[in-house]
């Protein structure tokens, strides 16, 4: 069998996930989640083909946001096409603005066979994720601004993505995939104005951290 075949995916109940509180679109209450979320008393790791059909159960993933604000205050944002070999077959040829992938069991953090600290494993496997995906040619700071929920498409009802914002102080960010096509950064007003062309989440996003109504700076 191959990896793909035989993958583990970091997954939480989708019950959990209406206990702590349900919302359709964007929440910037971090704490209120993730600190249940990643608890491995909750967790588990099940096979992901299975996981794409289950919305019994939510796959937790990063997704990272590239964000350039230059000397005259105008931001621009890391954006890509997902070429038709990249990830999830139901987004290819959409547009994005976020990076990211499964945690996988590639990235548990174990002591003496246990699970220890999935906040751990959560932050090894979106670290592998951007390693594999892109290469981040400046310094940066990075902070986890808000949780993604879609219950509107197929997609949407398997997965729960979590925000991170990365400020880069120069727009040198390049991709490593040749299934990340068309990628740039672009100024937001120009991927406000082309929203269609958008993934889901890349839509939530953009309207939550960046459109007429977000208080982010």
């Amino acid at each position: 069998m191959t990896l793909v075949q035989t993958e583990q995916v970091l997954v939480i109940p989708t019950a959990l996930f209406h206990e702590c509180g349900h919302f359709q679109g964007f929440s910037s209450d971090t704490q209120k989640y993730l600190t249940k979320m990643l608890d491995p008393a909750v967790t588990q790791y099940l096979p992901r083909d299975q996981m794409e059909q289950d919305p019994s159960f939510k796959q937790l993933i990063p997704y990272c946001i590239f964000r350039h604000t230059d000397d005259a205050g105008n931001v621009s944002v890391f954006q890509y096409v997902r070429g038709k070999g990249q990830g999830e077959a139901r987004l290819h040829s959409k547009r994005s603005i976020g990076i990211g992938g499964h945690i996988s069991t590639l990235d548990v953090s174990e002591t003496g066979g246990q699970r220890v600290d999935e906040t751990e494993s959560y932050q090894a496997g979106m670290q592998r994720e951007l390693d594999e995906e892109v290469t981040i040619g400046s310094t940066y700071s990075e902070a986890c601004v808000g949780l993604i929920n879609d219950d509107e498409n197929e997609v949407g009802k398997v997965h729960l993505g979590v925000v991170h914002v990365f400020d880069v102080d120069q727009p040198n960010v390049t991709a490593n995939e040749s299934e990340i096509i068309e990628s740039g950064f672009l100024p937001v007003e120009d991927l406000l104005a082309k929203l269609e062309q958008c993934e889901t989440w890349s839509q939530i996003c953009l309207k939550a951290l960046f459109g007429s109504e977000s208080n982010a700076s």
